[in-house]
C-alpha cells in the first residue's frame, strides 16, 4: 500500500472552508487589460482556499425537468431537458456570490438530482445533488432547492446524477466570474462538447452492461451539428479580427474523450477545471469526460474566412462512428455561408491527459511528508447476471436511492454495508491519499467530488512509491478530474478540509452505473444536515417508489 507523504504548507481555515474579506478599498478595476485583477483587494494571487469576497449577492435560478422531444442533429428522439433547452440553462454567478437552484422535476418516469460538477460545496454536502450519497432522489412533481457558495472561479457545469439521466440532456453550465492569467476581451462561454447516439441513455446503458459500450453514433457542440450531410446544423460563432475570445470548454461526453482544435489557430490555456494555470500554448486540447478548459484565442487579421472548429473523438478509448463529423464554424464574416476548407493540425490518437509539465496551477500549494492515511484501489471487472460490473477492490459499488448515506449518519444507523465502499476520514485538515490501479487497455477519468485534488504521479505500468519525489510534492497540478492511464495508475492526494459524503468515480456514464466508484466520509461528525429537507425528499421519493413499483438496477449514482 502507498501511504501518502503530505501535509500541507497552507493551513486552510474551517468556518465555510474559507474567511470571509469585508468590502473596504477598490484596489484594481477588472477589464480587458487586466484580468488578474478582480475587485475589493482580491486578484490572481489571491488564494481562494482561505478568502473568498463578500459579495452578499444571491444568484436565483428556476430549473424545469421535463419529458420532450430533441433532435440536436436533425434525428428526432425522445429527451429529457431542462426548461426546455439543450444545454440547459447557464448557471452565471460572481465569485463569492450565493447560489440558489430551485430544481421541479416535471419528469413521467424518473426522479432526479442536479451535481453542481467542480463546486467543493465547503460545508454544504448536502447541495451536493448526489442521490443515494447526499440525497434521495427528487420525486416526479417533487421540488428541491439547492444553496451554495461560489468559493472558486472559473469554468463548471451542472448534471443529474440520477442513473445516465443526464446523458439524455439534463446538464448545463456554470460559470462563475473572477480574475485570469491571461487577458482577453470577449468570454463566449461555454463550448459544451459531447457524444450523441440516436437512442435514450436507458437503452444505452443495458446495451453498455450486457455487451459492451455503445458506439457514438455522432457527437455535437453546445447542442447541434449535422447528420448524413442532410439532418441538422453546425454550431457557428464569429471572429472579429485581432480580438482574444476566451472559450470555456467542457467534454460532457457519456464516452469519447475529445481532442479539440482550432482549425489555423492557437489555443492558449488559462485553467484547467477550477484551477487558473499558468498560461501555455498549444495548437490541440486532450479533455477528458468530465474535464473543463479555458482557452484564449487570438482572431487573425482577417476580414473575412472561414475555418473549422474541432472535437476529435480519440479512438484509442472512445467507441464512435462521427470521428471526422464533430465540427463548428468559425467564422470572419458574418454573412458567409461556406464550409470551410482548412485542415487539421496532425496529433497522436491519445487519451493521455495534457503533459502535466504544462498544467502548473497559478496559485502555488506545496506538501512535505506528514501524513495520515492512504488508500489502493485495484480496478477490475465482474460478470453477476450475465451483466456487466466494474470494481473497486473486489468491490462493485452499490448504494440504493432511498437510502443515502447523510440519512444514515442522521439517523446513526448501523455500519455501512460493503457494497456502499465507505471509507471513513475522521480526522481534520490531514493530507490523504489514493493510487488507482487498472489492468484494462482503456484509460478512465476520474472525478472527486468536495474537492480539488493534487497529481502526486501518472502514468503506465505498475505503481511505485518511489516514483513520488520531492519535486513531486511540489506544486502538483490540481483539478477535480484526471486521466486513469490504460493499463496503469493514477496518485492524487487532498486535504480532509470539507466535512461530507463524496463520491469518487470514473465519469463515464456506463462504469459509474455498473459500480466504479466509492465514497469518501469526511468528518462525519461534523456534517451539516437539514432533516427538515432530507427527510421531506425521502418521504416523498418512497411514496412514488410504492405507487409506481420502481425498481432500482443501477448502482445509485
Amino acid at each position: 500500500m502507498f501511504l501518502p507523504l503530505f501535509s500541507s504548507l497552507v493551513a486552510l481555515p474551517a468556518v465555510l472552508g474559507a474567511a470571509l474579506i469585508p468590502k473596504d478599498t477598490i484596489a484594481c478595476v477588472h477589464n480587458a487589460a487586466n484580468r488578474s485583477c478582480w475587485s475589493d483587494g482580491f486578484d490572481i494571487s489571491t488564494n481562494y482556499y482561505e478568502k473568498v469576497p463578500d459579495t452578499g449577492v444571491v444568484r436565483e435560478y428556476w430549473l424545469n425537468i421535463e419529458n420532450t422531444t430533441a433532435a440536436p442533429d436533425g434525428f428526432e428522439l425522445p429527451a429529457q431537458l431542462i426548461n426546455g433547452s439543450f444545454p440547459g440553462p447557464t448557471i452565471i454567478a460572481d465569485w463569492g456570490d450565493t447560489v440558489v437552484v430551485h430544481v421541479t422535476n416535471s419528469l413521467q418516469n424518473n426522479g432526479t438530482g442536479l451535481h453542481f460538477h467542480g463546486i467543493r460545496q465547503n460545508w454544504t454536502d448536502q447541495m451536493d445533488g448526489v442521490p443515494s450519497i447526499t440525497q434521495c432522489p427528487i420525486a416526479p412533481g417533487d421540488s428541491y432547492t439547492y444553496k451554495w457558495r461560489a468559493v472558486e472561479y472559473g469554468t463548471g457545469w451542472y448534471h443529474s446524477h440520477f442513473y445516465v439521466q443526464a446523458w439524455d440532456g439534463v446538464f448545463g453550465g456554470i460559470l462563475i466570474n473572477g480574475p485570469a492569467t491571461a487577458n482577453y476581451d470577449v468570454d463566449l462561454g461555454h463550448i459544451f462538447l459531447n457524444d450523441w447516439y440516436h437512442y435514450t441513455a436507458d437503452q444505452l446503458d443495458s446495451q453498455a452492461a450486457t455487451g459492451g459500450p455503445p458506439t457514438a453514433i455522432n457527437g455535437l457542440i453546445n447542442g447541434t451539428n449535422t447528420y448524413n450531410d442532410t439532418l441538422g446544423s453546425r454550431f457557428k460563432t464569429v471572429f472579429n479580427a485581432n480580438t482574444r475570445y476566451r472559450l470555456r470548454l467542457v467534454n460532457a461526453a457519456a464516452d469519447n474523450h475529445f481532442r479539440f482544435m482550432i482549425d489555423n489557430h492557437t489555443l492558449e490555456v488559462i485553467a484547467n477545471d477550477f484551477v487558473p494555470i499558468v498560461p501555455y500554448e498549444t495548437t490541440d486540447l486532450s479533455i477528458g469526460m468530465g474535464q473543463r478548459y479555458d482557452v484564449i484565442v487570438t482572431a487573425k487579421d482577417l476580414a473575412s474566412g472561414n475555418f473549422w472548429l474541432r472535437a476529435i473523438p480519440q479512438e484509442a478509448c472512445s467507441e464512435t462512428s462521427a470521428v471526422d463529423n464533430v465540427k463548428g464554424i468559425i467564422r470572419y464574416d458574418s454573412s458567409s455561408t461556406a464550409d470551410p476548407t482548412t485542415s487539421a493540425y496532425s496529433y497522436t490518437d491519445s487519451c493521455a491527459d495534457e503533459d502535466s509539465s504544462n498544467l502548473v496551477p497559478y496559485l502555488p500549494l506545496n506538501a512535505s511528508d506528514t501524513y495520515t492515511y492512504g488508500e489502493d484501489e485495484e480496478v477490475a471487472v465482474q460478470v453477476t447476471d450475465n451483466a456487466l460490473l466494474w470494481t473497486m477492490n473486489k468491490t462493485s459499488f452499490r448504494t440504493e436511492w432511498e437510502n443515502p448515506t447523510l440519512k444514515q449518519v442522521a439517523n446513526g444507523s448501523a455500519p455501512f454495508t460493503a457494497k456502499q465502499h465507505v471509507i471513513q476520514l475522521p480526522q481534520a485538515n490531514q493530507w490523504v491519499s489514493f493510487v488507482i490501479h487498472s489492468p484494462f487497455a482503456q484509460d478512465h477519468p476520474m472525478h472527486l467530488h468536495g474537492h480539488d485534488f493534487l497529481i502526486l504521479a501518472s502514468g503506465y505500468g505498475d505503481f511505485d512509491s518511489s516514483l513520488i519525489t520531492q519535486s513531486s510534492l511540489v506544486n502538483a497540478p490540481r483539478r477535480d478530474v484526471a486521466m486513469l492511464p490504460a493499463s496503469g495508475y493514477l496518485a492524487i492526494a487532498f486535504r480532509t478540509d470539507n466535512p461530507g459524503a463524496w463520491l469518487m468515480h470514473c465519469h463515464i456514464a456506463w462504469h459509474t452505473a455498473e459500480g466504479f466508484a466509492v465514497q469518501i466520509l469526511e468528518r462525519k461528525s461534523e456534517i451539516f444536515i437539514d432533516r427538515s429537507q432530507l427527510d421531506s425528499t425521502c418521504t416523498n421519493w418512497n411514496k412514488y417508489v410504492a405507487a409506481k413499483d420502481v425498481t432500482q438496477h443501477d448502482s445509485g449514482v
